[in-house]
């Protein structure tokens, strides 16, 4: 059973930032339709993969054309000043701590099976990449 972000957590976000494996068309209307609209969830999800220091060009200007689709009206709300400001926040948060665990420790798969032994193994790897920080902000 997929549990939403709601159920998983017991808050609300006030805005989803997420990589472009997970934009489409269902998604998005997913978010669309979630909540009431006083409460509605900013989502701000990219639409292609993009190489690191790549520029994209900025946002037209104008109306957007009559049949645009979800994913067109995200691409061009990535687009505008707001929504690159937005979306850049994601790769400090959350993607050097990926990386850093993937290249720097070499950890690629899981090597247990089952959720709990799973996250007991997550848990190490993250311990160990603390420590290891801790260690070397402290005596280095």
């Amino acid at each position: 059973m997929i549990q939403t972000i709601e159920e998983q957590s017991g808050q609300r976000p006030e805005e989803i930032l997420a990589d472009s494996g997970y934009c489409s068309e269902k998604n998005l209307d997913a978010l669309e339709s979630a909540g009431n609209p006083e409460r509605r969830i900013e989502g701000f999800i990219a639409t292609e993969r993009q190489k690191h220091g790549e520029y994209k060009e900025p946002c037209p200007r104008g109306p957007l054309p009559a049949g645009a689709s979800r994913v067109d009206r995200m691409r061009r709300k990535l687009k505008t000043k707001a929504g690159r400001a937005v979306y850049a926040a994601r790769k400090t948060i959350v993607e050097p701590v990926f990386g850093q665990v993937k290249h720097a420790r070499g950890f690629r798969q899981f090597r247990t099976r089952g959720i709990d032994k799973v996250r007991g193994e997550w848990a190490l790897v993250c311990l160990t990449r603390n420590v290891l920080k801790l260690y070397r902000l402290c005596y280095q």
